[in-house]
């Protein structure tokens, strides 16, 4: 038979894991630093393990600690669910909400627009993530995802909106042409220092050209000079004038505008990934996740696509 017991300590556990002290945990609960410590001491008793790693500096999860705080917050999740199931009336967005972002285009685009929108409801509380690898929402309990790039596709559990492609240009500093010259075909740029995205494993991404007939893409490896696995990285390198690169307008939109970097090769400007929005069905009903969507939706849909073409959505 369940017992009530197995529930107490659990708000304040998940409090302190997600707050990474007790004192902020404290705070947030509106309780004494004695009372969180006796808490968690009561909870650890009960399980008969050690759930936080503490030292004077710092305060960490064990790997019972992880296993555990999944555990907890999925079960936090459902009770909240419940609840707001119950009183259907109550729209204000409020509760945790985790939303996972892609690395330089969530912080330049899309952590703005939460930040805005958070601040207008105080009862909303955003876990932002930001990874550029594949985030799977059902697996790693995540509200929302902004993704660039992915299949067309998409599982039965998960819902999406295409928010527009990115739209990519050939761009260098006017230091660099000055030097070096200006490239007027694509067949230029074998006599330029190239500027290309890498990864970890030593691949280099492609570069996209557009084709002879419309909509038509061609993707082609460049021998690169420089290979930097960061967008915010290649904006450095072309700034400092080490090469031309290919980059999309979101992330150079305030460069161009002051004249920093100027584009080449304009002809050759082309539609690069898509821009999606990815969220858990099940959640959608909770009106922090259906409010936050449809900002997120408003806000991020101009980012992409070629400058002054419609977005479908």
């Amino acid at each position: 038979m369940f017992s009530s017991e197995r529930l107490k300590g659990i708000d304040v556990f998940v409090c302190v894991a997600d707050c990474g002290s007790f004192k902020a945990a404290a705070e947030r609960m509106n309780l004494t630093g004695s009372a969180i410590s006796k808490s968690i001491a009561r909870l650890e008793s009960r399980l008969q393990a050690r759930l936080f790693d503490r030292t004077t500096r710092r305060l960490s999860l064990t790997e019972a600690g992880i296993a555990f705080h999944r555990t907890c917050t999925g079960v936090l999740t459902d009770l909240e669910e419940a609840e707001l199931s119950l009183h259907a009336e109550n729209t204000e967005p409020r509760g945790r909400v985790h939303i996972g972002l892609p690395g330089a285009f969530g912080r330049l685009q899309a952590l703005p627009v939460i930040l805005r929108f958070a601040q207008e409801h105080a009862q909303l509380l955003p876990h932002i993530s930001f990874s550029d690898r594949f985030i799977d929402p059902i697996e790693e309990g995540v509200d929302i995802v902004v993704r660039i790039g992915g299949s067309d596709v998409w599982p039965a559990a998960l819902g999406h909106r295409y928010l527009g492609s990115e739209w990519h240009i050939f761009c260098a500093s006017p230091a660099y042409l000055s030097k070096q010259g200006t490239p007027e075909t694509d067949r230029d740029l074998e006599h330029h220092q190239c500027i290309a995205y890498g990864w970890g494993d030593g691949t280099v991404g492609p570069w996209r050209f557009s084709g002879a007939c419309p909509g038509e893409t061609e993707r082609r490896v460049m021998p690169a000079r420089f290979v930097v696995g960061d967008g915010e990285g290649l904006v450095i390198a072309v700034l400092a004038g080490c090469g031309i690169a290919q980059l999309p307008t979101w992330l150079i939109k305030h460069q161009l505008e002051e004249g920093s970097l100027v584009e080449v090769l304009p002809h050759l400007a082309t539609d690069g990934l898509a821009i999606n929005l990815v969220w858990q069905k099940s959640r959608q009903a909770l009106p922090k996740v259906s409010a936050l969507l449809e900002v997120l939706a408003a806000g991020l849909t101009p980012c992409g696509g070629k400058p002054g073409s419609p977005v479908n959505s």
